[in-house]
């Protein structure tokens, strides 16, 4: 008996929906990572890009334990001397709640060819409102 490997030819992706609110960001962000990678299905092989689509809602709601709000910093760096910029997350989830939760979950997934394909199927969303019904998603429960 061999084992099986998925080809990227068959790959079926299907839409899913997690709602974020009242949920902290870590548990959501690891639950979308996992079927970004398509690790819930039983076809799932590491070296083929076999995940599905994941619509994160209600990130706005999403909740911080701990002091991460003020004790939390995003940092980025322009590329010249002096140029580094720290956000505290207080900041960051009053402005750009999306931009918080594609970071936790772009840290779980693998910094390769595959999770940079995975992290375009990411859509994330500060309202409860978003603009995938044509593809038919599924609400996903954690």
């Amino acid at each position: 008996m061999s084992t099986f490997m998925q080809k990227k030819e068959n790959v079926v992706r299907k839409w899913y929906v997690l709602d974020a609110a009242g949920k902290p960001m870590g548990r959501v962000a690891a639950v979308a990572a996992t079927l970004l990678r398509g690790k819930n299905d039983p076809e799932f092989t590491p070296h083929v890009d076999c995940g599905h689509f994941v619509i994160i809602i209600n990130a706005e709601k999403a909740v911080l334990t701990g002091n991460k709000l003020e004790d939390k910093y995003y940092h980025h760096h322009s590329g010249y001397i002096g140029g580094l910029k720290s956000v505290q997350y207080k900041t960051l989830m009053a402005t750009k709640p999306e931009m918080a939760m594609e970071l936790a979950v772009k840290g779980m997934i693998p910094h390769n060819k595959i999770g940079a394909a995975a992290a375009t199927r990411l859509k994330v969303y500060a309202g409860a409102a978003h603009k995938h019904e044509a593809q038919k998603p599924v609400a996903y429960e954690m």
